[in-house]
């Protein structure tokens, strides 16, 4: 899958360290993001052009513990529709039950399982465990996720509920920080990412909203993590970069592996992970392209075997019978 956030919670970035005296031009130069991403509600952002903006903010406001503090100040409510439905919900718990259902809205990461916050109960103890995948790779996301998670909640009027956190990143210089803004003792270098938790606050009445408001926000949000869920596979991105190349010619996997930051191997094997080769997504996208140029654009047999990348119109005429079972024709 193709990680990113929301440009709404990386604009709240943004905010946050132009108000601490970083300079908003500086920030979108060192991560490479534009200014009308950030302004569009529906864009995301590459987690790791996340990942460097957030570094470009501590190192221009000098707060190594930014994304803590992102976390502890920031009302996600405010750039989510996500944290609203928080505040319609009944009860801690059923507010604990959306963040996992819509989460993927504001940060969509790979998880070991369905739940990217899952928990952990018995008789004695309650564990809010971060299934993140690679989390020390940019340990500031469980940072902030975590600081979002105890803080949250007071900006509400709830009592405070962690009783330790544990993390599996190195201890980092500003670890005093931790306990402040978790108001938790924190153990750095564990087998997990987790807080532990009182089991009663999940009983704890959350309802800030009007009751009418929960069906209204989770209908808008299914309708949000629909079409994320069909714009985040492989091979969507693949696609997408595909379509402006097509009429150069022949397009290596590497090219396109390079504009996804990644490795050609890594291209290769998560394409495989969703069933398709980058040949089979080739083809594939020529081919409806093809149709589409020659049946709603009204294109040439000619111009549409450029313009989808064969160099001969023969050779376009060959594939074009293989996907189709006819001779290409305007129609």
């Amino acid at each position: 899958m193709a990680e990113s956030v929301s440009a709404a919670y990386a604009r709240g970035l943004v905010t946050l360290a132009v108000a601490r005296g970083a300079e908003r031009q500086a920030l979108l130069q060192r991560a490479d993001i534009g200014a009308d991403t950030l302004e569009d509600p529906d864009a995301r952002v590459a987690l790791h052009r996340y990942a460097a903006l957030m570094r470009a903010a501590i190192a221009l406001t000098g707060d190594p513990a930014l994304a803590l503090h992102y976390g502890e100040s920031t009302d996600i409510s405010q750039y989510s529709v996500v944290g609203l439905i928080g505040r319609a919900s009944a009860t801690m718990a059923d507010a604990h039950a959306q963040l996992n259902r819509y989460v993927r809205l504001v940060v969509d990461v790979e998880t070991d399982g369905d739940e990217r916050f899952r928990l952990d109960q018995d008789a004695e103890a309650m564990w809010i465990i971060d299934t993140r995948r690679n989390p020390n790779a940019f340990p500031e996301l469980t940072e902030s996720a975590f600081a979002q998670i105890i803080c949250g909640p007071r900006l509400l009027g709830i009592p405070p509920f962690a009783k330790a956190v544990q993390v599996t990143h190195p201890e980092p210089t500003h670890a005093a920080e931790y306990r402040r803004v978790l108001g938790a003792p924190v153990a750095f270098g564990a087998r997990r990412n987790a807080i532990l938790a009182d089991p009663e606050i999940l009983a704890e009445p959350v309802q800030r909203l009007p009751s009418y408001a929960f069906g209204v926000l989770t209908k808008h949000a299914d309708v949000l993590l629909d079409s994320l869920e069909r714009t985040a596979t492989v091979r969507s991105q693949v696609e997408r970069l595909l379509m402006p190349m097509l009429h150069t010619g022949p397009v290596r996997i590497d090219t396109v592996a390079a504009q996804l930051n990644v490795s050609r191997q890594t291209l290769y094997r998560r394409l495989k992970a969703e069933g398709v080769t980058f040949a089979q997504v080739l083809d594939d996208l020529r081919h409806r392209m093809a149709l589409d140029y020659l049946t709603t654009r009204k294109v040439s047999v000619t111009e549409t075997a450029y313009l989808v990348g064969f160099s001969e119109p023969a050779a376009f005429s060959r594939a074009f019978k293989r996907w189709t079972g006819r001779r290409p024709r305007v129609s």
